[in-house]
Parts: C-alpha cells; structure tokens; sequence
C-alpha cells in the first residue's frame, strides 16, 4: 500500500511532560481537517514516564504518529531540529510537549489561510 504525504505535520518536542504529554497529543488527533496530517514527536531521553506515553500513542496510531529519541538527552535545540527535519509535511505546526489546542478547527484555518494566501 502507498503511504500517504501528509499535508501537515505536527511537530511536539517533549521532555519529562509525563503530565502534560497526552492532553498535548489528543489535541492534535482532535483536528478536524480535510487533509492528511502526521504527529512527529521528539522524545528526548525523559526521566518520568513521557516516552512510555509517547510510544503508546505511536502504537495505537501507527500511520500518523512518529516518535523519534536516541539513547541519550540531546538538549531541547538538538531535539527541535532533528524532530523538524523528520517531518514530511508541506506545512508545520508547532505544539510544545507541555501545551495543547483546543480548537478543533485551528489546522483547518491555518492551512485555509496559507493557501488563500500563497504569499
């Protein structure tokens, strides 16, 4: 089967948001959007249960979400770039491990607007 461009990517960064990190994601999956979307998550080595929580939702949504770590801390620069340049999407949404959306429509009326607006 081909696998699908997404059209946005969600960029999370986290570390040690054990508390924060699926209100963060769910966020995300709560778009409604008439276009396909990836979630890449940069773990970056967490010392409470942040990567335990990452790895499940990577696991129950294997063709949207990515979660990339190494085996040790990069730093929040280190783990910025190389999650950013792991996303395949032509627009890039940035939501912080520790923050969340609310609106289910925000993707949507981003994407709308940029492309309404290609300048």
């Amino acid at each position: 089967m081909k696998e699908v461009q997404p059209f946005v990517s969600i960029c999370i960064i986290t570390y040690n948001h054990e508390k924060y990190i699926a209100q963060a994601v769910e966020g995300a999956l709560m778009q409604d959007i008439k276009f396909p979307f990836e979630i890449v998550i940069g773990e970056d080595c967490s010392n409470d249960k942040t990567r335990e929580i990452v790895f499940r939702y990577a696991e129950t949504y294997p063709n949207i979400v990515r979660v990339i770590t190494s085996e040790k801390n990069v730093g929040v620069t280190n783990n910025f770039i190389r999650t950013l340049n792991a996303c395949k999407g032509k627009y890039i949404a940035l939501c912080e491990g520790d923050d969340y959306w609310i609106d289910p429509y925000k993707l949507q009326k981003q994407v709308d607007f940029l492309e309404a607006n290609p300048d």
